[in-house]
């Protein structure tokens, strides 16, 4: 197995707006990456004169009066999380080499294959200079985890001030991005929901993304892809602004936290297959748009393709299925979100919500549509946001006050944007229901009601989590917390150390209590049947031949995607190997007795 350059190879993906806020002060100096969101520039602010307090640095604070305030915030904070990482980083290195038993702590979280965990071995048993000969070898093969941010690509509203359109750098990806390029980092950003064409030109903005004489980029691009189709479309959009994408970050459409992107049946395994046999393929074709896009621009062109990342996340649970991934799909990385919500070590989560996710069953976790941008969202029964929620409801006011206005997307009642999960939205539609009552039957008017106010108020509820947890006073409207955690929290039931939980990804202990827990292509597929099937029962309006089509191809793909893991389990994981083959038939009977009607002829 040829390692990841990075310490470790696994890596924390970008989970809600607060849970991963600052994950790279608590985890980076350990060699562990992880990924802030960068949506949130109030967040950010708050977070900024917190550790500025708890760390004795002089803070400024950015106000909203300041014209471009917003990017402002995002490069202020993301400097002081690099200036905290890199002062517990040199200090962590010096714990090391004067302390034997965190060097031993240290040691036993990193990979068994781990290059310098054997080098750190050998050193310990020469004995002599022993001190000296540690801090030498820990300074030059050490390295802090990537501080990377994420900028959600639809969360890119056009801003106003006094009814007149702001120039579109202003946008809030937009000045995220600005936020994030103008910061002192050395690393990347991840774009995730697919490509904005507008938010990808700006890019060129900023001289940091493009390569110098060297090859070398001071900031990456990422993208979080869910098939290989969209990654060449996106790779090569950007190439041909001379801009390289440095790693695809290939996650399972419906089997992940937060907001689920379904593919159209296609299979996280096939689709990593694709990627190992065509990597070589898709480096060669982006490079060859690349080079003609930086020669364009009249900057250097490296001589050979630029390093191309291949990581995986969603789903995954055990050793077992970390190893596997690393081995038989050779990715540089797999992501680790959800069970990273117990480790109090590593994420930013309230008390009381994370009692709750340790106390999470299968029937607990589900796909809602509680999100405003009209995407399916993988949340939990019994947040306090859903408590606080619901009585609005009772109370006959639902909505949210809708302060941040994040998510204030929709156009439909004017060019400044709604949120449908606002007040404002609400009582609109709810008013427009109530003229059609008696049109339609009492089930269909409560079911159209319910998708109404079902909405929550992700902007706040996503962030709540990091002021409880720091005790940071919240103004207005009580929400609650929203957490987004994927299916995969059934399986995990305890609050755990990050010790204890590297020690698991790498197979020298294990966090996992003795649950029935399905292997992670199982569960994605159960998930895809299960997602088939309430989409043809839930359909609402006439079927039509296209959507006829779409059902069977999306049939289809998930027959190919079985009879794909059918054939690669005969030769792999043998210890696993029957459950899954049974798993495998079981669910491939359920989908066959999905029925997809017929198109009515009149």
């Amino acid at each position: 197995m040829t390692l990841p350059k990075s310490l470790h190879s696994f890596h924390i993906p970008v989970m809600g707006l607060a849970f991963t806020i600052d994950s790279p002060i608590r985890v980076a100096p350990f060699g562990i990456s992880s990924v802030i969101s960068i949506i949130d520039d109030e967040l950010m602010e708050k977070m900024n004169a917190f550790y500025s307090k708890k760390f004795d640095i002089p803070y400024q604070e950015i106000s909203k009066k300041a014209q471009d305030y917003r990017a402002e915030r995002i490069t202020s904070y993301l400097n002081l999380v690099d200036s905290i990482v890199k002062e517990k980083f040199s200090k962590f290195k010096t714990e090391l080499s004067e302390s034997k038993l965190a060097l031993d702590n240290f040691m036993a979280t990193l990979p068994n294959k781990s290059t310098i965990k054997e080098g750190l071995s050998n050193l310990m048993n020469e004995g002599s200079a022993l001190k000296e000969n540690i801090q030498n070898y820990l300074e030059s093969h050490l390295k802090a985890g990537d501080i990377d941010v994420n900028i959600m690509t639809k969360v890119d509203k056009d801003n106003f001030i006094k009814g007149e359109q702001l120039p579109v750098e202003f946008n809030d990806a937009h000045a995220s991005l600005r936020g994030f390029a103008n910061s002192n980092l050395n690393s990347s950003v991840v774009l995730s929901a697919g490509m904005n064409p507008r938010l990808y030109s700006y890019f060129e903005n900023f001289t940091d993304f493009f390569p110098d004489s060297q090859g070398h980029l001071k900031k990456k691009i990422i993208l979080k892809v869910s098939d290989y189709r969209s990654a060449t479309i996106q790779g090569k959009f950007l190439a041909k602004k001379g801009l390289w994408v440095s790693e695809y970050r290939i996650e399972s459409g419906l089997n992940c936290g937060g907001h689920a992107f379904a593919t159209e049946g296609f299979l996280l395994g096939p689709i990593l297959e694709e990627f190992k046999n065509k990597k070589s393929e898709l480096i060669q074709d982006t490079h060859d748009v690349f080079v003609k896009g930086l020669s364009l621009k009249g900057l250097a062109v490296p001589e050979h393709p630029l390093d191309l990342k291949l990581t995986v996340q969603g789903g995954v649970g055990t050793a077992v299925e970390h190893e596997f991934l690393l081995e038989n799909y050779q990715v540089d990385s797999v992501g680790w979100g959800t069970p990273f919500l117990l480790v109090p070590e590593a994420t930013s989560v309230d008390k009381e919500t994370r009692d709750l996710l340790a106390k999470a069953q299968e029937k607990d976790l589900y796909l809602s549509g509680i999100s405003p941008l009209g995407v399916p969202f993988n949340t939990i029964k019994g947040t306090t946001n859903e408590f606080f929620k619901q009585k609005r409801i009772d109370d006959n006011k639902p909505g949210s006050s809708c302060p941040k206005k994040f998510l204030a997307l929709s156009k439909e009642f004017g060019p400044e944007g709604i949120c449908t999960a606002s007040k404002k939205y609400q009582d609109v539609k709810l008013k427009e229901l109530e003229t059609k009552k008696s049109e339609v039957s009492s089930s269909m008017y409560e079911n159209a009601k319910a998708k109404i106010t079902e909405k929550a108020c992700l902007c706040v509820g996503l962030a709540n989590a990091s002021y409880l947890e720091n005790d940071i006073k919240i103004k207005g409207q009580a929400q609650g917390v929203v957490i987004c955690p994927g299916p995969n929290m059934a399986y995990f039931d305890k609050e755990v150390s990050l010790s204890n939980m590297m020690q698991h990804i790498y197979g020298n202990a294990s966090v996992l209590s003795n649950v029935n827990r399905p292997n992670m292509f199982v569960k994605e597929l159960k998930m895809y049947v299960d997602y088939l099937r309430n989409e043809i029962a839930t359909i609402s309006e006439e079927v039509t031949t296209k959507q006829i089509k779409k059902w069977e191809a999306f049939k289809s793909n998930l027959f190919e995607g079985i009879a794909y893991y059918q054939n690669l389990f005969q030769i792999s994981i043998a210890s696993e190997n029957i459950k899954i083959q049974m798993d495998l038939q079981f669910y491939k009977e359920e989908l066959i007795a999905v029925s997809i009607p017929e198109l009515e002829i009149a």
